[in-house]
């Protein structure tokens, strides 16, 4: 860090000298500035940078970067990580479960006599395309019927 290079890695302090609606610029030591996109401003979503920066804040700021002259900054990978008590740990979250089996037939028709525990997904699947296509059948049969009754003027209903 000392001697007037600014390294990729190192965490440095500067001030904010200008703000735009992507991010930050940030006044370096040695007259270098670099920028600070607004994706790196905050560990949180960012929708108004103005609303968590202000021209001339000092910040503690990462080098990300430096290609040609452009210094890419973050501010939130210069920030210490939260502690474990800030997100919950994830030796606490429940572990997924998946629900119990059905043990008796539902409300779906494809549930009944498909309840043996040998009867695979597939066997299901198969089962309710085919319960599927023999009741499309038979609309598609029925609608066709009336509407050749209907045009020859029957009013019968079956």
């Amino acid at each position: 860090m000392g001697n007037n290079i600014i390294e990729v890695n190192s965490i440095i302090e500067g001030k904010v000298s200008g703000i735009t609606k992507f991010g930050a610029f940030v006044d370096l030591p040695d007259g270098k500035t670099g920028m600070v996109h607004i994706s790196e401003v905050s560990r949180g979503f960012v929708n108004d940078i103005n609303e968590v920066l202000k021209i001339g804040d000092t910040v503690k700021v990462k080098v990300v970067s430096v290609e040609n002259q452009k210094i890419a900054l973050s501010i939130k990978q210069a920030i210490p990580k939260p502690d474990k008590a800030y997100y919950k740990p994830k030796s606490k979250k429940q572990p997924y479960t998946p629900a119990p089996p059905v043990t008796s037939p539902g409300d779906y028709e494809w549930q009944n006599d498909t309840q043996n525990n040998s009867s695979s997904f597939e066997d299901m699947m198969l089962s309710f395309k085919r319960r599927s296509e023999d009741k499309i059948s038979d609309l598609k049969r029925s609608s066709g019927e009336s509407r050749g009754y209907s045009r020859r003027g029957h009013g019968s209903k079956k």
